[in-house]
């Protein structure tokens, strides 16, 4: 096979100190120059402004697009993009739409920028048009809200860099949906649009990078601020103070600011009306303490032994899981799934659960202790696995997972769980320094549980002495909201899913209001030894700007998380109406700017997608071929670290590495254009892109669950303890999700809510003809179920 290699532009050369690929021209090597990151914090909210500077190094016009992040929870709430002496407005529009405005605004030579949400906390900018020579400035402005670590503590963390994620399943043939360097696969439908190439090591530093954080503690006693992973330069000015980053630094990682404050009351009320005065916004915050009646407990800790996991992370993932195990007490019940590419478990505890006597902690420390990092990440098989195990609904049931989360397939793994999740808590421990926050905190508060980052081995005990706390049991479950004197609007209250309280773990819940800015709200629920437990707070007027916003980006994000584990048709219509509403970018949505004048000739400018680093604390990519064969791979398994790193010979092979960061910025003779042949790299190796191939299908719409949970039914067995098992253990925790969704859309319910209410009423003790005659009703009913609509296309590809 013959390759031609493109000759590299006149202006280009390398640099001796520099790593392989590392280019530059006379103007720069890359388009993204700078990055500056403003925050205002009042309280226990941030209003920040993200601005990303373009400049075109290039004798011609430029498209650059930018893969980056930004903290799962903010709002986006504006665009604004200024070159030469114009300034021009984003506008947020349905996501087709605004694309098709921004592809011909480019075709016809408009300078023209595109936002838009791949995931909560991945999202793509596109500039296109920038002239040579010329700077394109890009202002976003979000609003964030500091979540509670503890009764005393909050947490400032800002992404800077999007790290490499495993791509499970099969490629898709067909038009890829981005310019990444992953291949779209049925698992992952967008994984090209969230796979930016990385830098090579030696490269040197491309991006100005600035952060500075403005404080206001707004009444709050705030005693320290920890700065985790930088070092920062404190000034105060009487209350206030601000911090600033040190220059020179990479976005290698996430900026992580703790504030430390006394402990408040145990619950505040804020009221925020609209300008208009007929609707506004509530925050209401409980701060839960208390004892707590510990009961027997089901305990699965699944914990992520793969690539990404080398090095620090695996040590403390390690002693984190350790901790827990110690933790167990001789009535509880447990097991320990370490996985890569496959499960492993401690020897001699079996495949089921282990009683948690001293011999049996001891093998899974002694099993911890052996665990390194290898492999790929494929995470569904064992969460599977802990769902199966936690079935008892007569003990209390936690998942624990442990891993940096760096996986692509989060919508997959959240629609195959969510069925399964009912009546079991989830915990997640994030640990990395540029962690998959937005998928830990999905899948944490699905499963009524915490999420904790661990961004250090030094972080490490404080974050175990949270979750401790928080794999106990709860202080009150069975949560709902009683309103006195305040009209809450329906369907409007976020997280959806109240969940449980455990001590010292503040709650938040918002929402929005009709009428007077008066009234009151309780929470009420169950505490441990049954009795009733209730906490009230009487609402205060407060002017909070960001309240709405906040707000809408976590209604937003909890509609979206029902649109991915199924939801009635006219969902997307709402989640887009909703974000036209109130400003929030989605995933639905996407911010546009075009400027009325032309600049360029028109037609298709040069593409350059801009490479990202590489995650401080991962292994480096290997200045070599950016895809391998999988004999090469497995001969030197250190030689590529992220997405996957390398499985041993045994096992099915893992993505390879990114490409060097040349081809970021060569894109012509690096990549194909989205629809073309393979790459050049993948040519001259002669090898595809590594990765496992076994298809999982995902479960979407209330009738696929349905029709997945008759088919289990139709495959028990003819005995009366089973049957028993699957209606009370499997049927009707699932009944439960699905009726309090349908009713939250206004659906239907009538049939299903007789039959959960019917299966409430069994117990373990009743009779065989009793049992007989719910177990045909069930099928019955499940049966005359409506079939599963068509399918939706994916909104990732829309407008294009």
């Amino acid at each position: 096979m013959t390759v031609r290699i493109l000759p590299l532009p006149d202006t280009a050369s390398p640099e001796p100190d520099r790593g392989l690929g590392a280019l530059t021209t006379d103007r720069g090597n890359l388009p993204l120059d700078s990055v500056d990151v403003h925050a205002s914090i009042t309280g226990l909210a941030a209003g920040i402004e993200v601005v990303q500077g373009f400049r075109n190094p290039f004798d011609m016009p430029l498209e650059a697009t930018y893969v980056f992040p930004l903290p799962d929870r903010a709002a986006v709430t504006g665009l604004r993009m200024e070159a030469a002496d114009r300034v021009i407005e984003g506008t947020l529009k349905e996501r087709g739409q605004a694309r098709q405005d921004y592809d011909a605004a480019v075709a016809a030579g408009q300078r023209a920028a595109i936002a838009e949400e791949d995931r909560p906390d991945v999202f793509t900018m596109r500039v296109g048009n920038i002239l040579p020579g010329e700077r394109v400035t890009i202002r976003l402005a979000l609003d964030q809200p500091l979540p509670h670590e503890s009764a005393s503590s909050a947490t400032f963390r800002f992404p800077l860099v999007v790290a490499p994620r495993y791509i499970p399943g099969a490629p898709l043939d067909g038009e890829r949906a981005g310019s990444g360097t992953a291949d779209d696969t049925d698992a992952v439908p967008d994984a090209s649009r969230i796979s930016p190439p990385v830098l090579l090591p030696g490269f040197p530093n491309p991006v100005r990078l600035a952060v500075t954080v403005d404080i206001d503690p707004a009444g709050l006693p705030l005693t320290q601020l920890r700065s985790a992973l930088h070092v920062v330069a404190e000034e105060r000015d009487g209350e206030r103070t601000t911090v600033r980053l040190r220059p020179g630094e990479r976005l290698d990682r996430d900026f992580i600011l703790r504030l430390d404050f006394a402990p408040q009351e145990s619950a505040a009320l804020s009221l925020v009306p609209d300008g208009s005065g007929e609707e506004g916004t509530f925050s209401l915050t409980v701060l839960p303490s208390g004892d707590v009646r510990p009961n027997p407990r089901d305990v699965v800790l699944v914990l992520d032994r793969s690539g990404s996991m080398h090095g620090w992370k695996m040590i403390a993932a390690r002693r984190a899981a350790a901790r827990i195990v110690d933790t167990l007490r001789a009535e509880d019940r447990f097991a320990v799934l370490s996985f890569d590419n496959s499960i492993e478990r401690p020897r001699d505890l079996g495949t089921g659960l282990a009683e948690g006597t001293d011999r049996n902690r001891f093998r899974a420390v002694e099993h911890l202790a052996a665990v390194s990092a290898r492999g790929g990440t494929e995470m569904l098989a064992p969460l599977d696995e802990a769902c199966r195990l936690l079935a008892d609904p007569a003990r209390d049931r936690v998942l624990v997972l442990i891993t940096d989360g760096q996986v692509g397939n989060e919508d997959q793994l959240l629609a195959r769980l969510e069925p399964h999740l009912h009546g079991v808590r989830v915990h997640t421990v994030g640990i990395d320094r540029a962690v998959n926050a937005g998928f830990l905190n999905r899948l944490a508060t699905i499963g009524h549980g915490h999420c904790e980052l661990v961004e250090s081995e030094d972080r490490l005990d404080e974050a175990m002495e949270h979750i401790h706390h928080r794999i106990a049991a709860p202080l009150a479950t069975g949560l709902s909201l009683h309103p006195d004197g305040l009209e809450i609007v329906p369907g409007s209250v976020a997280p959806a899913r109240l969940g449980a309280l455990f001590p010292g773990v503040p709650l938040v819940i918002t929402g929005r209001f009709r009428g007077a800015a008066s009234g009151s709200l309780s929470v009420r629920g169950t505490a441990s030894d049954g009795t009733a437990w209730e906490q009230h707070a009487a609402g205060a007027v407060a002017d909070r700007s960001a309240a709405t916003s906040i707000w809408a980006r976590a209604h937003l994000r909890d509609l979206e998380d029902r649109y991915t584990i199924g939801g009635p048709d006219d969902l997307e219509q709402r989640i887009i109406e909703t974000s036209l509403r109130f400003g929030v970018l989605c995933r639905f949505t996407a911010f546009v700017a075009v400027d009325s004048r032309v600049v360029a000739e028109g037609g298709t400018p040069h593409q350059v997608v801009q490479p990202v680093e590489t995650p401080s604390g991962w292994a480096a990519p290997a200045p070599a071929a950016p895809r391998m064969t999988y004999a090469a791979f497995s001969a030197a398994p250190e030689a590529v670290m992220p997405p996957s790193a390398a499985p041993p010979p045994a096992m099915p092979p893992a993505p390879a590495g990114p490409p060097p960061t040349g081809y970021g910025f060569a894109p012509d003779t690096a990549r194909p254009r989205r629809g073309s042949a393979r790459p050049l790299a993948e040519q001259a190796t002669g090898s595809a892109p590594l990765r496992r191939t076994r298809p999982v299908p995902s479960e979407k719409g209330f009738q696929q669950e349905l029709a997945t949970v008759l088919d289990r039914l139709r495959r028990v067995p003819d005995a009366h303890d089973r049957r028993i098992h699957h209606l009370m253990g499997e049927l009707l925790p699932i009944l439960e999700s699905i009726v309090q969704r349908m009713e939250a859309e206004q659906l239907d319910t009538r049939a299903l809510t007789d039959l959960r209410d019917e299966l409430r009423r069994l117990t373990p003790a009743s009779d065989q003809p009793t049992v007989e005659a719910q177990w045909a009703r069930a099928l019955q009913i499940l049966s005359d179920f409506p079939q599963e609509s068509k399918p939706r296309r994916p909104f990732w590809k829309r407008g294009s």
